[in-house]
Formats: structure tokens, C-alpha cells, sequence
């Protein structure tokens, strides 16, 4: 491990990769902060640059992108109650209240302070984690492979919510189906291109992400006729101290929530969203009555245990993604197909053919944490009057960067013509509450799942009994069916339990 960090250091501490890192930072801050833009917009908006960087150099900028945009989120939802990636809702519970009562200045210097925390912590757990977890997975074979990505599958899809997850299952079902589309790797036959040229290379993984987020964002945006400029936050943020019992007070649930926030993190599907409102509810119930009451009008426990977490739990998603290859959320799944773009293979050999681009992640969240806790203190009363951007000039721009960025990729106007087509797919597909994160997810793992299960079969004569006999394998299959049936049995039970009671 200490030859790992010394490599991360040597990797990050670069001229270059820490101006990429601040670049990151401040990029993940700014869009963060701006409400219907999230993570997975922020990223996709970015690949078009880091294609452009070495591997480590990209990769380190982009999971600035990745945690900046969690950390600025806060801004929006403590000011104006807006807030700006799903994963500080929970934020705004009580961080608006706080700035109604005129301590919009303490409140966002906790949220900072929270997640720089948060943040820390869960980099610390990373760097033993990651290596631990990688290490065993080299004694995985193709077989087990195939069942740990079809639970990552299964887990997105089944974390959407009993009442959304057909809808999740399907549109994972869409992102398998186009990622088949192309020459197959194996037999090299052209398959599903409908006679098109343009598609015998298959179809670009920028081109549909930045399609369905970026593009169709702002699609959404146009239709929705949002007003001209975004609400303005309080003129008067108030103080920004914090006085020590308000620091001992708000520690512990830092703590905790940091530590909850990391091990939810690394269960694919789970993400930073449900990190937040778990760690509030826990925090809550761990308040007593009296501090519990607070919670919802202002508390600075309420406020500080969510940014912890959902900072600690983008740390912690990123645990499947380097040792395993698998992605736990859209947004890493996203940085999945960045890595894969640029020929570096995540996944348990990573560490030892790319230390590099592995250590240097790890080590680079440690400094980009500190970089946002400079950026958001100091900069807060500035940073707020971002929010004051008319729309009628982000969205263009977002536009704007959208078609140019995939253009300047492939230099070929059908991409431009398909990326229109799928932008205005996803806008009717997102009308009507379809979610893109599973869709995703499926075009990036449909390679490595068809390679995984085609290999196994191979291995095993084309006879699928390695799905019961291999005790792994089967294992994990199961894990995937009880997750899958889980939302299911769970509203059975509810409905049960109210009839009981009528």
C-alpha cells in the first residue's frame, strides 16, 4: 500500500493534474450548485476535454466533476430551497429553514465543512478498502463476473423503487439492446446496424450520454419555459462562525453519517441519494425527543449529517467501480465508460497494469477536498450570486457544448443527427418518469456481460450449469434474485399490514 500512495502522490502532485484537479473542482462546484443540473450532466459535459488528457490526468478531473457537484449542491438547496442534485434534498430539509432565520452563512460554511469531512473520511476508507476488495477479487473467474454484473444490473434497476422498477428494468433492457449494436467483438459480423455505415463501429458511448442528460436537460428546460433568471439567494447570508459547542454538537453525526454514507456508497444502485435521507432518518431517531423535534426547522445536526454522507457515499461508489469494474450509479457508470474509452480496463488487475490512474484517483480526492473547502468558504457570498444566471444564456450554452463536443469527437454529422434523436427520445422517455441512470448502466456493462457469459459458456461447452455448480456464481445470482424481489415482497407486506389493521 505505501508503494501505492507514494505512486498517487507522485501522479497527482503535477503541475498539470493539479490545475485538471481544480479545474474539476470548481466545473463539479458551479454546475452542482445550478438546480436540474447534476452529476452525470456535469460529467458528460466534460468528457469532450478529458478525451483529450492522459488517462490519470482525465480521470482525476473528472472525479473532481463527480464529488465537486455533490459538494456545491448544497448552495442551491440551503438558499433558495432548489436543490441542485437529488442528493441534497435532504439538505435542504433543513439548511432552508436556517437561512430563513438568517444564518444562511453558517449553514452553508457547516455543509462545507460536513463534506469536506465526509469527504476525508470516506477517501481514507477508500485507501483500504479498494486494494483489500480488488486483491480478493482476483480469484473471481468469467462465471462469477457474469453474476456480480447482473446484480449491478438487478440493483439499479430494483433501488429505483417498487413503483418505478418496471420502468428501470426496461430501460435497463434499451441500454443492453444498443449496446449490441455494431461489429461483434468476437465473430467481427456487423449486427442491428440496419445497413448504416455509420453504425458498424456501433453507437458512441458520449454521443448517448450526453444525448440523454446534457442535451435532453436542456430540451427539458425549454419546454418546462423556465423563468428568465433562477431565483436569488438572500442578500444577507448572516455570520458564518461556528462556535465550539455548535462544532462539538454537530461531530458525531459527522462521523457517523461519513462511515453509513461509505458503506451505502458501495452498494451499486444505492448512491448518495439514499445515503442523505438515511443518514438524516438515522440521525433524527439518534437526536432524542427534544433535538429530534428540531429536525425540519433548522437543525444543524439535520443539516450536517446528509452533506457528510453523500459526500462520503460518492467516495464510496467509487470502491465497485475501480476493484470490481462495476459501476454502482449512473454517474460512475458514466466514468466507467470514460476509463474503457481511453484502454484502461477497471476491475482487480487495474491496480497492478494502471497504479497510476488507481492511486492516483484515491489520492487525488484527498487534495480535491480540501480544494472544494477552499473554493466554498472563502468564495460562498460569490459563489452564491452564480445563481443568478439567466437561463437564457446557460441553456444555449449547454447546447452549444452538447453537438460541438460529440462532433469534434468523430467529425461525422450522423452522430450529430443520432445524438438529436436520442435527446428527443429521452425528453418524451423522461415526460413520462423513465429513468436514463439504468439505461446507461446496461450500455456500458452489455459488452462486459455478452464477453463474460459467452466466455463462461465457452468454458463450460455451452452448458449453462455453471450458473448452479460454481458456489460463487450461484451465490451471487441469488443475492441478485432476493434484491430483485425484495421491492416486491415489500409492498406485499405493507398492504398486509394495513389490512390487518382496518
Amino acid at each position: 500500500m505505501l508503494e501505492g500512495i507514494l505512486t498517487g502522490l507522485d501522479t497527482v502532485f503535477t503541475l498539470q493534474n493539479i490545475l485538471f484537479l481544480m479545474t474539476g473542482c470548481f466545473a463539479g462546484t458551479f454546475i452542482g450548485m445550478l438546480p436540474g443540473l447534476g452529476p452525470m450532466s456535469a460529467i458528460a459535459l466534460m468528457i469532450p476535454i478529458a478525451s483529450t488528457l492522459e488517462p490519470s490526468a482525465g480521470i482525476i478531473m473528472m472525479a473532481a466533476v463527480y464529488y465537486g457537484a455533490i459538494f456545491g449542491g448544497s448552495t442551491s438547496s440551503i438558499l433558495i430551497n432548489a436543490p441542485g442534485v437529488a442528493s441534497t434534498v435532504a439538505t435542504s430539509f433543513d439548511g432552508y429553514p436556517l437561512a430563513q432565520q438568517g444564518k444562511a452563512g453558517k449553514a452553508l460554511a457547516i455543509a462545507a465543512v460536513a463534506s469536506f469531512s465526509g469527504g476525508l473520511i470516506a477517501a481514507l476508507m477508500l485507501m483500504v478498502a479498494a486494494p483489500f476488495l480488488a486483491g480478493i477479487s482476483l480469484s473471481f473467474q468469467s462465471t462469477d463476473y457474469f453474476a456480480l454484473i447482473t446484480l449491478g444490473l438487478v440493483c439499479v434497476a430494483a433501488f429505483a423503487g417498487s413503483s418505478t422498477m418496471p420502468k428501470a428494468l426496461l430501460m435497463t433492457v434499451v441500454g443492453l439492446m444498443l449496446s449490441t449494436v455494431g461489429t461483434d467483438q468476437i465473430q467481427g459480423v456487423p449486427r442491428f446496424t440496419l445497413g448504416v455505415i455509420d453504425l458498424i463501429d456501433g453507437i458512441s458511448f458520449l454521443l448517448l450520454v450526453m444525448a440523454t442528460f446534457a442535451l435532453s436537460e436542456a430540451l427539458l428546460q425549454i419546454l418546462k419555459k423556465s423563468d428568465a433568471k433562477i431565483n436569488n439567494g438572500p442578500a444577507n447570508l448572516g455570520s458564518m462562525k461556528v462556535s465550539k459547542q455548535e462544532a462539538i454538537d454537530i461531530a458525531p453525526p459527522i462521523i457517523r453519517s461519513s462511515v453509513l454514507g461509505f458503506f451505502i456508497g458501495l452498494l451499486p444502485g444505492a448512491g448518495a441519494t439514499i445515503a442523505s435521507f438515511l443518514s438524516y432518518g438515522t440521525e433524527q431517531q439518534l437526536a432524542g425527543k427534544a433535538k429530534g423535534k428540531l429536525f425540519g426547522h433548522g437543525s444543524l445536526r439535520g443539516l450536517a449529517a446528509p452533506e457528510a454522507a453523500n459526500n462520503a457515499a460518492a467516495t464510496g461508489s467509487f470502491v465497485p467501480l475501480l476493484a470490481l469494474g462495476i459501476p454502482g450509479s449512473g454517474t460512475t457508470a458514466i466514468l466507467l465508460g470514460a476509463l474503457i474509452a481511453y484502454g484502461v480496463q477497471p476491475g482487480p488487475l487495474l491496480y497492478i497494469n494502471h497504479p497510476e490512474v488507481f492511486w492516483g484517483v484515491i489520492i487525488s480526492m484527498w487534495l480535491g477536498n480540501v480544494v472544494l473547502l477552499v473554493i466554498n468558504l472563502p468564495l460562498i457570498p460569490y459563489i452564491a450570486r452564480l445563481l443568478t444566471i439567466p437561463s437564457q444564456f446557460l441553456l444555449p450554452l449547454i447546447l452549444f457544448f452538447s453537438l460541438i463536443g460529440v462532433y469534434f469527437i468523430s467529425f461525422n454529422s450522423f452522430d450529430i443527427q443520432l445524438m438529436v434523436l436520442f435527446a428527443a427520445s429521452a425528453v418524451v422517455l423522461r415526460l413520462l418518469a423513465f429513468p436514463m441512470a439504468p439505461m446507461i448502466l446496461g450500455f456500458i456493462l452489455g459488452g462486459m456481460i455478452e464477453e463474460n457469459l459467452r466466455r463462461a459458456l465457452l468454458i463450460y461447452d455451452n452448458n449453462w450449469s455453471f450458473l448452479w455448480e460454481r458456489p460463487l456464481t450461484f451465490s451471487i445470482l441469488v443475492i441478485a434474485a432476493m434484491v430483485l424481489l425484495w421491492p416486491l415482497l415489500r409492498t406485499y407486506l405493507l398492504k398486509r399490514a394495513q389490512e390487518s389493521a382496518r
